[in-house]
């Protein structure tokens, strides 16, 4: 079930009531919130919405529900911020990230934290194709890609007969 909700017309009370429901009702074992910004942003006037988040995120897991949090952080290249830090909440932190090539943009994924294991920290280049996520090469030419501030280690081309090359 998809569910699109207005959150001028909802409070974090309301919201959590319905989401329960969806659990305990409908019998939904996986929940995706898209996104946290605006939760966020349309509630500005609650002050503990992150207290109203956590409580939530406590009750879904204790119901044994894979729960989802989406949240887009402000600036597509170069310094980024978010609005909400739920990371502390996470068992696991997936990052994407875009960075610039040879004159087009491309996509980055990393996993930054996930609680029950030890993971991949590398920094790998995905596609979205149209028979899924293709998750590619370790991206070892680049540096500060999570950053937003990432430099290349390609090397430029110089010209031929030029004494400096």
């Amino acid at each position: 079930m998809v569910q699109q909700i207005d959150p001028a017309e909802m409070s974090a009370g309301e919201f959590a009531f319905g989401v329960r429901t969806a659990v305990e009702k409908a019998e939904s074992s996986i929940i995706v919130i898209d996104s946290l910004n605006g939760y966020v942003n349309a509630m500005p006037e609650e002050h503990f919405l992150t207290l109203h988040l956590h409580e939530l995120l406590s009750y879904l897991t204790g119901a044994g529900v894979t729960t989802i949090l989406i949240v887009s952080q402000h600036g597509a290249l170069g310094h980024v911020s978010s609005p909400v830090d739920v990371s502390y909440l996470a068992d696991a932190v997936i990052l994407l990230r875009y960075y610039e090539i040879r004159g087009a943009f491309g996509r980055a994924i990393s996993m930054l934290k996930k609680r029950t294991s030890a993971h991949e920290q590398t920094v790998r280049d995905y596609q979205l194709t149209s028979h899924g996520v293709r998750v590619g090469a370790v991206l070892q030419e680049f540096r500060g890609i999570l950053s937003g501030m990432q430099s290349s280690e390609i090397p430029v081309p110089q010209p031929k007969g030029d004494p400096e090359a």
